[in-house]
């Protein structure tokens, strides 16, 4: 498996537009894609403005293919311009826990 782990730092007062565009997404991602085994958007307790997204793909391919879909492209249109920062984690799963 394979995990990516996206710190986002948004521009202030951006935070609503984001996640109104980033929820559906993330939802949609795992509703939609076999490939896309989780997608966790997480927002930090002190910094609100700082969201972290957590998202573990069967492998490589099946990002770029999550890349390609139109929920991907919608949120992306929306939210590029209200980052004011991103670092990606690139990461291998070593084991994933199954829900309880």
């Amino acid at each position: 498996m394979y995990c990516i782990i996206v710190q986002t730092r948004l521009k202030p007062g951006t935070r609503e537009r984001f996640l109104e565009a980033m929820l559906p997404n993330a939802e949609a991602s795992v509703r939609e894609e076999p490939g896309c085994h989780a997608f966790d958007v997480i927002e930090d307790r002190d910094e609100p403005d700082l969201i972290h997204l957590y998202e573990i793909y069967t492998d490589q391919q099946a990002l770029v293919a999550h890349k390609e879909t139109s929920h991907y492209k919608e949120s992306r249109a929306v939210v590029n311009e209200l980052i004011a920062e991103q670092k990606v984690i690139r990461a291998d799963v070593l084991a994933m826990n199954p829900e309880r």
